[in-house]
């Protein structure tokens, strides 16, 4: 190859060299979400939205903002009214209004730090003022402060702020420990007050179930002594009847005795009755009738007749005597 052709090449690669940096620096895309902000010798020249654009090769450039939705994340240390220190987390969510393109790039050069200065003034500004419960209880009003304050002051360098967001409240894990064992503490009282109603109910209902037992027990033993009243009073009705000239003093009697003989029927029938002496001779019949009638006439009387309540005492007679076991 000749040297002519040899440079028509070199100068054919020099043309196509500089043609292909005016083509770079021609022409650019705008990103969706984003703008174009367009400086000519240095100066703002204007604001391009998305798509292909072309600039004045070597006279302007272009810088790009963008639009997106962006959160930053801060940690704010402060004390509250009762002197205790908390830590609150907040996320700020914040976007550049499209209308507000040249405040946004031009007034601030850190935006971040800015909006976490104002967010700490609002912080420390608020809590203060409040307690530790109060603090916890009022969390969503302190998003909303912080919110309002930060989007007053953020509007006019171009940033829309679309939430301020207390997302926590970190007091001291030594004051966490303290509210947990007052909250154990309240829970449990409440609990054993709880517990004492219930027991208090529990035995004003057996209380009650006891005395309504007690009164209808009353009632069945004055039944059943009315029942045996009436069948003593039926027994020596008839028994007069049958037998002419008996008395009814002679029919109490004579009930009376049955009913001491069944008496000591049954204890000697029940296993581990004491030993009990009973005379065995053939006047023993007379003399439990007499000491019966006794018996009968002071409890009528008033007295303290033989055996005081109108039972017999029974009393040895003469030897020998019958025993039972």
């Amino acid at each position: 190859m000749d040297s002519t052709a040899m440079l028509g090449l070199v100068m054919l690669a020099v043309v196509a060299l500089v043609v292909l940096i005016l083509v770079v620096k021609t022409l650019y895309t705008v990103r969706t979400y984003t703008a174009g902000v367009v400086e000519r010798f240095g100066k703002f020249s204007r604001i391009e939205q998305a798509g292909l654009h072309v600039l004045l090769p070597f006279a302007e450039s272009v810088y790009f903002v963008d639009l997106q939705v962006k959160q930053a994340q801060f940690s704010v240390e402060t004390k509250t009214r009762d002197n205790v220190f908390v830590q609150i987390p907040v996320s700020v969510q914040y976007q550049i209004l499209p209308d507000k393109i040249y405040d946004a790039f031009y007034k601030l050069s850190a935006p971040q730090k800015q909006i976490e200065s104002f967010v700490f003034n609002s912080i420390l500004g608020h809590v203060p003022k409040l307690s530790l419960d109060e603090t916890f209880e009022q969390q969503s009003g302190i998003s909303i402060n912080v919110k309002t304050e930060l989007d007053a002051t953020m509007s006019s360098f171009g940033y829309n702020i679309l939430n301020a967001l207390v997302t926590d409240i970190i007091p001291d894990s030594k004051v966490k420990d303290a509210m947990n064992d007052i909250n154990a503490a309240q829970r449990a009282q409440v609990a054993a007050q709880a517990r004492g109603e219930a027991d208090k109910i529990l035995k004003v209902k057996q209380a009650e179930a006891e005395a309504e037992s007690k009164a209808l027990q009353g009632k069945g033993i004055a039944a059943e002594r009315q029942a045996i009243i009436d069948g003593l009073r039926a027994s020596i009705e008839n028994f007069r009847e049958s037998v002419p000239g008996a008395t009814a003093e002679d029919v109490m009697a004579l009930v009376l005795l049955t009913q001491y003989f069944d008496t000591l029927k049954d204890i000697g029938t029940k296993a581990g009755n004491n030993t009990i002496f009973l005379p065995n001779n053939p006047g023993a019949a007379s003399d439990f009738m007499t000491q019966i009638l006794g018996g009968l006439r002071g409890s009528m009387n008033g007295g303290n007749g033989v055996g005081g309540v109108g039972l017999p005492v029974v009393t040895p007679a003469a030897p020998p005597p019958m025993v039972k076991s």
